[in-house]
This record gives structure tokens, C-alpha cells and sequence, in this order.
């Protein structure tokens, strides 16, 4: 949740980013209007607690009729007492309850929807496959040809949006996993496998239980969800934590399987496995200061940026647009690759500044000389497995449908050239 004092002291700030999301700002003035009632409730609880108390004092020093008339009075202030206090838990509830409603504050990513991002840079050029006198296949026919990627018996066991990786394609997978963690070492990364399930309290403290009708998948009968990125377990890891100032920040790179149900986005890639049920990605997590965060996501974005030079790979980095943000991202970097039979550039990574959103959720501190004090999360991709596979066959395939492997790779692929299977 964002900063209660910066509703109260600024409350055109959160509405200037409401706007800049493209929301609307009546939030911001139910979660003043919430906010008033919390303490008035709290007031009058403490009013009649007070009276309560002297009331008692004068029961005690009180006799006969008098006394007996106070305990009568005394009996019906409990009550209102009670009734009080109950009030201001409701109000308490509702008050959590509306602030959780507001977005991290986007005051510095560009206004608009999915289409105003504003571009950064653009690494490397295309590949110009006319050029170079041959006509590229897109993943699909290549996975066929490399025996790397079976949809047909994905769909058959599993349903649309499944696949298999064999062979090459499993060795490939095995291949970016080893990369990322070792740059992530080498980063002075920890490294990390995280749970693929997660109880109600980490979705909500991460800001993704809202999703969970278009993207999360719910296991109804153990209340835990699946998660769709390791940016959830990583987030709540340190959840209910003081930590020490000194140790900060702490980066982790964490493996998981990752699953989501791609309702929202029916009729979208549903070819090949651009967009999929399930997927395992390495995901970089830290935790900082709030004053720090910001040259951290920047440190994100650079080692997101040399892992693709690593694949070399054609791709160009985004400011991404406020109404395109999570609820927990101040501001969004994304890394996007060039797919060659797409003919556009497609998402492979993302970097986001959450700041203490998540923190004060999650209830993690750290402990300074005032006392203690939210700190500040991030969450960057290393590498999405599928997507990475997508663009790592496209852009270095070659005419007989052979795909040249990346420098970097080739030490845990063991060749340089992946060839197609004989028939």
C-alpha cells in the first residue's frame, strides 16, 4: 500500500497518478472519507473509554442510592463502550480496505495505456533474412525440425497452451537456466528455488490477488494459489521481518515454475508458446532502501539488458506507460526482443520498482536510528524460459533450418550448431 501520510499530506499527488493511470480517483476520496471515520471512530472510543474510567472512580468513592444509580449508568456506558470499540474496528477495515484500493503512486512513468510507452534505446539491428536470400521459419517449424518443441502431444496430455520440451529444446531450457544463475553469481546474487504455491497473504501482500479470476490459478481446497512469477515467494520471504540496515541490499535470484491461465488474453499467441499456461523463469528479487531503489532499477535493467547481449539478440528497452503498470510498480522497464516471423518486438523482460508498497503490506522493516522503517522491493527477470527459447531459434536460425547457437550458451549446450533431426 502506498504511504497513508502522503494520502493525507498530498492527496493531488495520488490523484495526479490515478490519472496518469487512466483510473479514477474516487479511491482517493473514499480512502479519505475512510480515513475521517477511522478517527472519529477512534475518538469517540476514546471518549467513552475515558468516561468509563472516571466513572469507575466515582463508583468506588460512592454510597448508597448514589452508588447504586452510578453502577446503572456504568452498566449502559460498557455497552456503548463496546459499541464503540466494535465501530472502530469496522472503520479500522474499511479504512485498510481503501487504501489497499490505490495503486502505487506512478509519478514518474509516462501517462497512458499500453500503447504510450516511451522507448529508451533500441541494442542491435534486426537480421534482414530477405538480405541473407531465405525466408524465416517461425519457432513452431523450427522446434519440429530440431525435435525440440511438441505442441501436439502438449494439447493431447495437457490442453491448448501446453507444449513439451524434448531433446535440444529440454537441453536449450537447461542451457538459460545455467546462464542467468551464473551471471547472477557472479552478481553477488543468492540463489535461490522458490515454491511454486503460495497461502492468500503473499498474493495480497505482492498486490496479485486481484488477478486471480483473469491470471492466477486457485487450489480451492488448500487455499494456495499457484504463482505466476517467483516475485510472490520472494516477496513474502522476508514478510513479518526487522532487517538489518547493514545487510541490505539482499538480491536474490530465485527459480521457479510459473502458471497462469491467460484468460484475459484469448485469442493472443495461441500459436506456439509465446504465451503459455506454464513456463519457469529465473527472476531476480532485492531488497533496499527506498532511497536506494531507484539506482537499483537501474542495476535491474543492466543486467537484464547483458544477459540478452549474451543471446545476442535484437532487442529495445521501454519506459512502460502508467495505465500498463501492476498495482505495486512505481515504474516498469521492459526489455523486448526482436521476433523475426512477428516482425515486431515481444516482451522478454521486465524490471519494476515497487518501493515500500509491497513492504508495508508484508511487514518488512528495516531497522534504522529512528526506529523502523518499510523497505524498499524489486523484482527483475533474468530470463523467461519459452519466451527466451522463442527468440534465441528465430533470430539465429539458419536456411537448411539449423539455428546457430549464442556464444555464451554453447558451454552447457555442448555444440554450436543445433542441427535437425533425421526422419
Amino acid at each position: 500500500m502506498i504511504d497513508p501520510r502522503i494520502l493525507r499530506e498530498d492527496p493531488d499527488r495520488v490523484r495526479a497518478s490515478q490519472e496518469r493511470r487512466g483510473a479514477s480517483s474516487d479511491v482517493v476520496d473514499r480512502a479519505l472519507s475512510a480515513d475521517s471515520a477511522r478517527r472519529a471512530a477512534i475518538a469517540d472510543f476514546e471518549a467513552k473509554r475515558a468516561e468509563q474510567k472516571q466513572m469507575g472512580k466515582k463508583v468506588a468513592q460512592a454510597k448508597g442510592e448514589e452508588k447504586q444509580q452510578l453502577l446503572a449508568e456504568v452498566k449502559d456506558l460498557a455497552k456503548a463502550v463496546k459499541e464503540a470499540e466494535a465501530a472502530q474496528g469496522v472503520a479500522e477495515e474499511e479504512w485498510k480496505k481503501a487504501l489497499k484500493a490505490i495503486p502505487n503512486l506512478a509519478d514518474d512513468a509516462p501517462a497512458g495505456g499500453e500503447d504510450d510507452f516511451v522507448l529508451i534505446e533500441k541494442v542491435g539491428k534486426p537480421r534482414d533474412f530477405e538480405a541473407e536470400g531465405f525466408e524465416p521459419r517461425d519457432h513452431v517449424e523450427l522446434g519440429k525440425l530440431l525435435g525440440a518443441i511438441d505442441l501436439e502431444r502438449g494439447a493431447k496430455v495437457s490442453g491448448s497452451r501446453f507444449y513439451f520440451l524434448t531433446g535440444v529444446g529440454a537441453e536449450l531450457e537447461f542451457a538459460l537456466i545455467n546462464l542467468a544463475m551464473e551471471q547472477a553469481r557472479e552478481a553477488g546474487f543468492t540463489q535461490v528455488i522458490a515454491p511454486a504455491l503460495v497461502r492468500p497473504e503473499a498474493m495480497e501482500g505482492t498486490g496479485f490477488l486481484d488477478q486471480v479470476d483473469d491470471g492466477v490459478y486457485k487450489i480451492e481446497d488448500d487455499d494456495l494459489y499457484l504463482v505466476g512469477t517467483s516475485e510472490v515467494p520472494m516477496a513474502a520471504y522476508h514478510s513479518d521481518e526487522i532487517l538489518d540496515p547493514d545487510t541490505l541490499p539482499r538480491r536474490y535470484a530465485a527459480f521457479s515454475s510459473c502458471f497462469r491461465k491467460e484468460a484475459g488474453s484469448a485469442g493472443k499467441d495461441t500459436k506456439g508458446i509465446i504465451r503459455v499456461h506454464q513456463f519457469e523463469k529465473v527472476e531476480m528479487f532485492v531488497y533496499t532502501t527506498l532511497e536506494e531503489s531507484y539506482a537499483e532499477h537501474q542495476r535491474l535493467l543492466e543486467w537484464e539488458k547483458s544477459f540478452l547481449d549474451k543471446l545476442e539478440l535484437a532487442y529495445q528497452v521501454i519506459d512502460v506507460a502508467a495505465g500498463d503498470l501492476g498495482p505495486s510498480a512505481l515504474r516498469k522497464f521492459d526489455c523486448e526482443a526482436w521476433i523475426p516471423t512477428q516482425g515486431k518486438y515481444r516482451e522478454l523482460t521486465s524490471a519494476s520498482n515497487c518501493t515500500t508498497f509491497q513492504a508495508r503490506r508484508l511487514d518488512i522493516r528495516a531497522r534504522t536510528e529512528n526506529g523502523t522503517t518499510p523497505v524498499a522491493t524489486l523484482n527483475g527477470t533474468l530470463t523467461a524460459i519459452t519466451r527466451a527459447i522463442v527468440a534465441v531459434l528465430e533470430t539465429h536460425q539458419q536456411a537448411d533450418g539449423s539455428v546457430r547457437v549464442p556464444k555464451a550458451l554453447q558451454k552447457w549446450l555442448g555444440r554450436e550448431v543445433l542441427e535437425p533431426i533425421q526422419k
